[in-house]
């Protein structure tokens, strides 16, 4: 991908469609991955109208709601649409006012989607390089997975973020991010590592998890991890690849009477389960009261034997630091496989405060209110944007998409750019007059109801 982006003046992504268990999102993840190679060059996003499973019934079509919420996922994500249409007889006509629909809408406000640059501050760090040499056979278990927990996880937060390419940790291309998220990225070179540092001085923070940079490039084991001294934690010679019935105890500091921020949300346990494999490590230095500890595991059967044989234990099973301007948070297990495989809600809260507590800084936009929504910022030549696309729908995990179920009110809180001024905001989608509120650099506004997407323009 670092060469395509290098070589090519344009790029399409030709997943025409999802099938089986593809998440709509997965059609904006197509876009974030392309864009972190291509820069500003034209990316686009080839859809199908047809079905697109394995079958080949290319002469019939799809719904129209799975086609908009595919290609709207796209362009929330920067994504130019094309369609496809296999042969030219036309057996069924459903699709046709669905399409005409997306490129009427997309004409109309061109000049908003003509984006210069995505506002997010956070990014998921995506390596090829880990899939070949430490993946190989087993590359969608032990990498792609996690991945696609943590990007399920930002989602579910609504926290705007873009996708970083392994080979292109330089700061030209990272420096706009204050948090890069390594989900199990193993394998990372000397010199990957370096730029890692040098992002960390600067004020930059790293999310990371399982066995990240416990292998070089080729995959091969290190003794120690290659981030062992930001991550405050050295390689203990053991992973644990399956465990069973283990739980993660959550600790409150003893000096303070409080909870670490990476725990909001689970105010009301104790405890909660843990992954499937564990990575074994020994704190370097100190570390006191570390927010989550092991619970190992111990019977889950016969029921009379279910119960902890060691209820406490000191063993961390997060590392959360500052280091300068910047924060270190490791997990040293699989919480985002883990999260992709069960969907656990106290994972999810953990992988979303984790980013939050890396950040330490107010979001570049919130969106409060219930349901699944993609969010995406943006800034064009005069405006910025910012993308909705509601998820909400019970096929939102297996398709095909029946209908669009539209959202309660959602509450919207928008940084604005610094030394710029609001002339105007509009709801590109609804064309619902917005009342606006304004203070402190950021303005706000209540969306009533979102029903396929929605897009706030902000004339500057």
């Amino acid at each position: 991908m670092k060469t395509v982006g290098e070589l090519a003046p344009i790029l399409f992504a030709d997943r025409q469609a999802r099938s089986g268990v593809t998440p709509p999102w997965a059609n904006g993840k197509n876009g974030k991955e392309y864009r972190s190679t291509m820069g500003t060059k034209p990316i686009g996003g080839i859809f199908s109208v047809g079905v697109e499973e394995p079958y080949r019934w290319k002469d019939s079509v799809q719904s129209a709601p799975e086609i908009r919420l595919w290609v709207l996922d796209g362009i929330a994500n920067g994504l130019r649409p094309w369609f496809t249409k296999f042969a030219g007889s036309l057996y069924d006509r459903r699709w046709l006012k669905a399409v005409e629909d997306v490129y009427v809408w997309h004409h109309r406000n061109e000049r908003y989607l003509r984006n210069l640059r995505p506002l997010a501050r956070a990014a998921m760090v995506y390596s090829q390089q880990t899939s070949h040499f430490y993946g190989a056979q087993q590359a969608r278990q032990k990498v792609e997975d996690h991945t696609l927990g943590y990007y399920q996880a930002l989602i579910e937060a609504r926290i705007p973020f873009e996708m970083v390419h392994d080979q292109l940790l330089d700061a030209a291309h990272i420096d706009q991010f204050k948090v890069l998220i390594f989900p199990n990225i193993a394998a990372l070179s000397g010199a990957q590592c370096a730029q890692i540092r040098d992002y960390v001085q600067r004020g930059g923070s790293i999310v990371a998890t399982h066995e990240t940079s416990l292998y070089d490039e080729w995959g091969e084991r290190r003794a120690d991890f290659g981030l062992a001294d930001l991550f405050g934690a050295s390689f203990a010679g053991t992973v644990d690849a399956r465990m069973q019935n283990s739980y993660l105890r959550l600790e409150t500091d003893s000096a303070t009477g409080k909870r670490h921020s990476l725990l909001a949300g689970l105010e009301d346990t104790g405890r909660i389960i843990n992954g499937v494999s564990r990575v074994h490590t020994k704190t370097l230095g100190t570390y006191a009261n570390p927010p989550l500890t092991l619970i190992p595991s111990y019977p889950d059967l016969p029921m009379e034997e279910v119960f902890p044989r060691i209820p406490k234990t000191d063993i961390p099973e997060v590392y959360a630091r500052e280091i300068g301007k910047g924060r270190m948070v490791y997990f040293p297990w699989d919480i985002d496989r883990t999260f992709w495989e069960v969907l656990s809600v106290d994972h999810a809260k953990l992988l979303r405060n984790a980013v939050n507590w890396a950040a330490n800084e107010a979001p570049p936009v919130t969106v409060t209110g219930p349901g699944v929504l993609d969010v995406t910022v943006w800034e064009q030549q005069k405006s910025m944007t910012v993308h909705m696309v509601n998820l909400t729908n019970p096929m939102m995990m297996k398709g095909p998409v029946r209908e669009f179920l539209p959202t309660p009110p959602q509450k919207v809180g928008i940084r604005m750019l610094a030394g710029t001024k609001v002339k105007k905001v509009q709801l590109l989608v609804s064309g619902v007059p917005p009342r606006v509120q304004e203070s402190n650099g950021t303005i706000s506004l209540t969306i009533p109801s979102i029903l396929d997407h929605e897009v706030i323009a902000i004339d500057l």
